[in-house]
């Protein structure tokens, strides 16, 4: 096959605010060959990212062969070069993302395979789920064993955490409810988001020490490392994870450099897509750590689970039960008594709705 065509879309999204500070900002990638098998792919950015694609990435792809990954692979070593002088992190990786997912659906489709077979054998057929946002109770009726509550205990968003009694107290409050309501077994996270340091994550370490919490997640900005990694004994026998803000296999070795981070959480439509997420994969079988993919129950890191050494749980942001939402991608799984099997059909196993574009 050679590549015929190439365009990135910002989806016309109904029920999220288009902004920074309030979603992903996920664009769709769709490529096109000369012999009609047609990819589609998710990235991050924007529509920054959009011109990323349509006014360089497409250019430089036109006219390539993809006929194996080894031949994807290329084509991502290609187009990361030449964004190089913008690039290496943020907006050019989120793009390549999306480039990159594209491609291997569409040869996932040349196949007549899912793209979990493409990466290799399969290492399990179900993942466990956990969700994140504050609707224990609904988690709870769906069979989810695990949560990750997230950070609404960090006062004004733009200053940051602000250290009061009340909101400490709250903390405790909200993982104390959720701990009686999914019990004993189920795991429990926090998803601070950039907002505490190392005097809160201390204090917080003693003040949850009593509900067993699997992990904090983001207690800093990912360029502090060397703290990061004095903070991985005090909070002991809590984890410390992160990574859905950094990109490539460059950015997680930096981090394995540092022993930052118990838990490694790439994403694939920010970090470089399947393609990188391979290469990240073999940094951690030197690291001895767990990669536990961000949004890892999307279609995108579940295949990718699904075939490699990376932990049995996925992670589905749900917010709450009756809270409107997009559907822009079609025939995603659902849990059920709270895990996922993969979809059916070949490469990721999903179809696009139009109708948001």
């Amino acid at each position: 096959m050679k590549i015929a065509d190439v365009k990135a879309v910002y989806p016309n999204y109904q029920h999220v605010v288009p902004s920074w500070r309030t979603n992903f900002w996920q664009i769709v990638v769709r490529v096109e060959t000369d012999l009609g098998v047609v990819g589609l792919g998710y990235g991050g950015g924007g529509i920054a990212s959009v011109e990323i694609v349509n006014r360089h990435f497409r250019e430089l792809m036109l006219g390539r062969r993809v006929d194996t990954t080894a031949d994807i692979a290329a084509l991502w070593d290609d187009l990361y070069l030449e964004s190089l002088p913008y690039g290496r992190k943020g907006l050019a990786v989120m793009a390549l993302s999306g480039v990159d997912l594209a491609l291997w659906d569409l040869l996932g489709k040349a196949e007549n395979k899912p793209v979990h077979q493409l990466i290799g054998p399969p290492t399990r057929e179900r993942v466990r789920v956990y969700a994140t946002g504050m609707d224990t109770d609904w988690y709870a009726d769906l069979g989810i064993t695990g949560q990750k509550l997230r950070n609404r205990w960090r006062g004004d968003p733009m200053v940051g955490w602000a250290g009061s009694i009340e909101q400490y107290e709250q903390a405790v409050a909200e993982v104390s409810r959720a701990r009686r309501s999914l019990g004993d077994d189920a795991l429990l996270m926090i998803d601070t988001y950039l907002t505490w340091d190392a005097e809160v994550t201390r204090e917080m370490t003693q003040r949850l020490a009593e509900y067993n919490l699997f992990w904090f997640e983001d207690v800093l900005t990912p360029d502090r490392l060397e703290e990061q990694a004095e903070l991985r004994p005090v909070v002991k026998p809590t984890l410390l994870a992160g990574g859905e803000h950094e990109f490539t296999r460059y950015g997680f070795a930096d981090i394995a450099r540092h022993g930052a981070l118990d838990i490694w959480q790439p994403d694939l439509t920010w970090c470089g897509g399947i393609t990188e997420a391979l290469r990240i994969l073999e940094l951690e079988r030197d690291d001895q750590v767990r990669i536990i993919p961000h949004r890892g129950g999307e279609v995108w890191g579940l295949h990718l689970i699904m075939a490699t050494e990376c932990a049995d749980l996925a992670e589905l942001v749900m917010g709450n039960r009756d809270e409107p939402r997009d559907q822009l991608w079609l025939g995603e799984p659902r849990p059920v008594d709270g895990y996922l099997h993969l979809p059916e059909g070949p490469g990721f196993g999903v179809t696009l709705n139009e109708s948001l574009l």
